[in-house]
């Protein structure tokens, strides 16, 4: 079955919204929403996402989707799904597209809470999250080594019989849903915050204020991060910061790409044990041995326990 990818109509779209949300917050006098250093730096890093993207797509996600597709029901042989599971593959009714997108969802936000929480991949998520300003063109501020890793996370779909092309059809329908997830200008949605990832939902995950840390990893749904403790709605009284607490105070794309490696390296360096060189490398982002810098963790257990945060922290 030939399907197209959604993300081939979706990017003219997206430079045709950012370049109306830019024009409408210039002419609203909202100045503070786009920068133009820090927009061109994220167009720079998403036309690098795009193109990597595209050639990697090849390799990284078609290649390895079939031949897990395939390894699990050979078409000459009886495969493990048609002994252990008695199908040979889901097929494409409309039924079994929700149930994609379903398994997409809640397997892009176990991805997607990995990356915040594993430090070698925030090292490449960091990226997303370096600017201060939250607007469309952020959105597009995608790192360029999670394409590497990222269909790994969802090789279980074709495993376990959902069909190649259908799982990256929804990985391009998340990705258009997360693209517009990325501005101030949509108020609460009422009923819909109860279960959809709702533009308010991502301001939360976005900011660098502690309470706000690891919060809203969702797609498209919110029900994963209700289900596992991550969620949090806005708070109207909290004002709300954009970033990382560990910037990387340059518009240069190849620091913004690669300074929180570097950060790694020289953490490894210094570890006086090999457990603490695998701490920096595999451990929550701001892990310390002697705790001189925190956790997002350890800061918000100190935050609920009303106590004061002196050591720097490194994580967002």
């Amino acid at each position: 079955m030939d399907l197209s990818d959604p993300l081939v109509y979706g990017v003219p779209c997206f430079i045709a919204f950012i370049i109306l949300e830019l024009t409408y917050s210039k002419v609203n006098g909202d100045h503070h929403i786009y920068h133009w250093k820090d927009l061109f730096a994220s167009g720079f890093m998403g036309v690098g996402s795009a193109i990597l993207g595209s050639l990697l797509k090849v390799v990284f996600s078609i290649a390895l989707f079939t031949a897990v597709y395939e390894l699990c029901n050979p078409e000459n042989a009886a495969g493990i799904r048609e002994n252990l599971l008695g199908y040979e593959s889901f097929g494409y009714a409309w039924y079994v597209w929700l149930l994609c997108m379903l398994g997409d969802d809640f397997t892009y936000y176990w991805f997607h809470r990995a990356n915040h929480e594993i430090r070698i991949l925030w090292a490449a998520h960091i990226v997303h999250h370096s600017s201060d300003n939250f607007n469309l063109g952020t959105a597009i501020r995608n790192g360029w080594f999670t394409l590497i890793y990222k269909p790994l996370f969802y090789m279980w779909m074709p495993a376990l019989g959902f069909p190649p092309e259908m799982v990256l059809v929804c990985l391009g329908i998340e990705a258009l849903w997360q693209f517009q997830l990325h501005s101030t200008y949509v108020p609460k949605l009422g009923i819909f915050e109860r279960f959809i990832n709702t533009h308010t939902m991502h301001q939360v995950h976005h900011a660098r204020n502690i309470e706000y840390m690891d919060k809203n990893h969702g797609g498209i749904l919110n029900i994963f991060d209700r289900l596992f403790g991550t969620w949090k709605p806005l708070n109207d009284e909290i004002d709300i910061e954009y970033g990382v607490t560990h910037p990387p105070n340059s518009y240069n794309p190849m620091v913004i790409l690669t300074h929180e490696f570097s950060d790694i390296w020289k953490d490894v360096k210094s570890a006086k044990k090999f457990s603490h060189a695998l701490m920096y490398i595999f451990g929550p982002p701001g892990w310390s041995p002697d705790g001189s810098t925190l956790s997002v963790r350890q800061q918000q257990r100190l935050l609920r326990k009303g106590m004061e945060i002196k050591a720097p922290v490194q994580a967002s």
